[in-house]
């Protein structure tokens, strides 16, 4: 059996692994089970992605899938199952899934990747896709200009929160509106990136983990009484969501747990998984969050379930650390 050693993250899990995913699900579904230590599962995870990977090397896609980046999410747990098991299958869908995403993928001029391989938008959701596979696999200088070029494109300064999404061929916004869960995907994105590859230059990590800590901070300002986010951050006729909170909970506590957040970042971390905890239904679903398969509205999703599972990962790392 697969535990975690706690009984309310394997009634989570177990909700998890009988949700049908999409590719990045699949993804950050390895990202959690590699967290929690469940290296086996891990294996086993990127085994199904392997066999869906696309000809050009997309990872865990099906047939006719438009997601351009969503499969790098599984470039992780596939490079685990290459150095774990020896097999030279997933050392080759490794490469290929980097050469599609540093050479082939769909892109503007200066490089920013294009979510889907029908339209030129960047979503803010590819930063959490791309940026730790990229750091883990040494590719740090384009890591860090993917940051850059969706930073320029969605982050609003005044606010210090990130819109949805931009179109290149219009030259603006194409849902300005700040997404709870968009903003959650670029700090965990960043921060799992900083996990990955510790070893960035000085000057840059600091960088970036300083705009981890002003998009927190932003998104901060929005956390209700219930310890949740709006849908849309500062809509407050939005729903109440749930993985917001989760997404920014990973996000402080990796920060804290990896010394780049101050310690006073720990019990803002667990206040927020606490608040989604709640959320919880007697099944292990994460309930009201931003809903499979559209995400339109409030559901359940795997993705939210595997973000349960890496919070409280990070959670039991951040609190070994003295600070």
């Amino acid at each position: 059996m697969v535990t975690t050693g706690n009984a309310a993250a394997d009634r989570v899990l177990l909700a998890l692994l009988t949700m049908q995913r999409e590719s990045w699900e699949q993804g950050i579904l390895g990202h959690a089970l590699l967290d929690l230590g469940l290296d086996e599962a891990a294996v086993l995870v990127a085994d199904a992605a392997v066999t869906r990977q696309r000809p050009d090397g997309r990872l865990g896609e099906t047939a006719g899938s438009v997601g351009a980046v969503n499969g790098a999410a599984c470039g992780e747990v596939v490079r685990h199952a290459a150095r774990s098991t020896g097999d030279p299958r997933y050392a080759v869908a490794l490469d290929a899934q980097l050469d599609w995403l540093t050479r082939r993928a769909p892109r503007a001029a200066d490089g920013t990747l294009f979510h889907l391989l029908d339209g030129r938008q960047v979503w803010a959701d590819t930063v959490y896709m791309v940026v730790p596979l990229l750091a883990l696999t040494g590719h740090a200088g384009p890591a860090a200009a993917q940051v850059a070029g969706h930073r320029e494109r969605l982050h609003d300064s005044r606010t210090g929160l990130y819109a949805a999404r931009w179109d290149e061929d219009r030259g603006e916004l194409d849902r300005p509106e700040p997404w709870g869960t968009g903003n959650g995907w670029v700090v965990a994105g960043i921060a799992r990136a900083l996990r990955l590859a510790p070893d960035w230059p000085g000057p840059l990590r600091a960088e970036l983990a300083g705009h981890v800590e002003e998009v927190l901070t932003a998104c901060l300002a929005y956390r209700g009484a219930d310890g949740l986010f709006p849908d849309v951050l500062d809509d407050p006729g939005a729903f109440r969501e749930a993985n917001t909170a989760q997404l920014l909970g990973y996000a402080a506590l990796t920060g804290v747990a990896d010394g780049w957040l101050p310690r006073s970042w720990f019990d803002v971390g667990a206040e927020l998984l606490a608040a989604a905890g709640r959320r919880v239904d007697g099944y292990g679903r994460v309930t009201g969050v931003s809903g499979a398969p559209d995400f339109a509205g409030p559901g359940t999703s795997p993705e939210a379930q595997a973000c349960h599972l890496l919070g409280y990962a990070a959670l039991r790392r951040a609190a070994l650390n003295p600070g």
